[in-house]
């Protein structure tokens, strides 16, 4: 029972012929036997028609081998096919040492690669007849003798091993194909891997960007334009409004660091009590001001989502300040059994209806990326409220 499959011939496209060194060995083989037997009077061969043959057949493969590189279509592979019969026929009937006989071991061999198993075994079956038929008409009762019988039996073997090897050299040569179609979409995969993570990258760079600097520039900018408003009217007002602006751009630049610091290499735990003492501490002054409630165990929560709340904090503050003119912010914090929870509302104008900038986007995805959800409740003069959940991770 021969593998599922193999009724086809080679795919076309295959890069190299499979052993394409059998027909010139016989060849070889046959010519160095027919000649030794001519000369020794072993055999009697006829010298033209033997050499002619077997220079005819080489030249047949090597015309082919150079004309159809991969695989040889349908019609000129049945041509040559004939061809060769031919030239087998005319090379056994003028050599004298009956080795060329071999030669039609290469009819089922060369039929494989080109119309699969099926065609290749009924020719190995002709070839096998034409045996039988060459010996019923040079000799009498060859069945009764042990060197017809013998060599019969061994073409049988030789025929059996051929169209194994054919088989073998088939299978490999689709593995082969199939092996670099592999690596070729492993490649594309790789390429498109590389393309996501960039993007990813990107996108978390930016949204680091916009709620670290882009908080403590916001910051800055308001406090500049208090100093500015109070320049010739109140110097303390001005002096602590400089201060105070100083403390954020250096706060910028210690974000900056500490990202830089987190790309190149693991940092300190990032404690979120900490950081949210300073960030209120840091952005009430003037007229707003910010509270802090935060309760809980900090240290049962994920890192990352710690981070995340951090950010979102900021981004709730900054836009208290930018856009809802509020005058209060107060911010709660948590974390319990089910999971790290913040609020960050305000008294301000509301939220515009389906009106989100990129700062709430960057918030949303940055929270998604850790399993949690944000939820922004808000209306005209009813302030806004941002409700982010990040729930425990759950083991796998």
């Amino acid at each position: 029972m021969l593998p599922a499959g193999l009724d086809a011939a080679v795919p076309a496209g295959s890069p190299t012929r499979p052993v394409p060194w059998v027909s010139p060995v016989l060849y070889g083989v046959v010519l160095v036997a027919g000649t030794f037997a001519g000369i020794t009077g072993l055999g009697h061969t006829s010298v033209v028609p033997f050499v002619a043959g077997l220079t005819l057949l080489m030249a047949l493969d090597v015309v082919e081998r150079r004309r159809y590189l991969a695989s040889t279509p349908t019609v000129p592979a049945i041509a040559l096919l004939v061809a060769r019969l031919c030239l087998f026929v005319a090379v056994a009937a003028s050599d004298g040492s009956g080795l060329s006989r071999v030669l039609f071991l290469l009819l089922p061999f060369t039929a494989y690669f080109a119309f699969g198993w099926k065609v290749s075994i009924a020719l190995g079956l002709v070839s096998l007849g034409l045996l039988v038929i060459s010996f019923e008409l040079t000799v009498p009762q060859w069945y009764s003798e042990v060197e017809q019988v013998s060599d019969l039996l061994m073409f049988v073997v030789g025929l059996a091993l051929t169209i194994a090897m054919a088989s073998v050299a088939v299978e490999e040569q689709r593995g082969r194909a199939r092996l670099e179609q592999s690596h070729a979409q492993l490649r594309t995969y790789a390429s498109r891997v590389s393309e996501l993570s960039a993007a990813a990258e990107r996108n978390r760079v930016a949204r680091d960007i916009h709620d670290g600097l882009g908080h403590h520039l916001t910051a800055i900018t308001v406090l500049l334009e208090k100093a500015t408003t109070f320049l010739d009217s109140d110097r303390p007002a001005v002096r602590q409004a400089l201060d105070d602006a100083s403390r954020s751009a250096r706060r910028a630049l210690e974000d900056v660091r500490h990202s830089v610091r987190t790309l190149r290499a693991p940092t300190e735990p990032f404690r979120l009590s900490a950081a949210l003492d300073d960030l209120v501490h840091e952005a009430a002054g003037g007229e707003l001001s910010v509270s802090l409630d935060f309760a809980g165990n900090e240290g049962r929560c994920d890192p990352a989502a710690l981070t995340t709340l951090y950010r979102a904090a900021q981004e709730g503050i900054t836009n208290a300040r930018r856009h809802a003119q509020a005058s209060h912010v107060r911010v709660t914090a948590r974390c319990d059994d089910e999971g790290a929870h913040l609020v960050v509302a305000d008294d301000g104008c509301g939220l515009p209806p389906e009106r989100e900038g990129y700062g709430l986007l960057g918030m949303r995805e940055r929270v998604q990326l850790v399993g949690g959800s944000v939820e922004v409740v808000s209306g005209p003069d009813a302030g806004t409220r941002v409700i982010v959940t990040i729930p425990h991770k759950v083991a796998v």
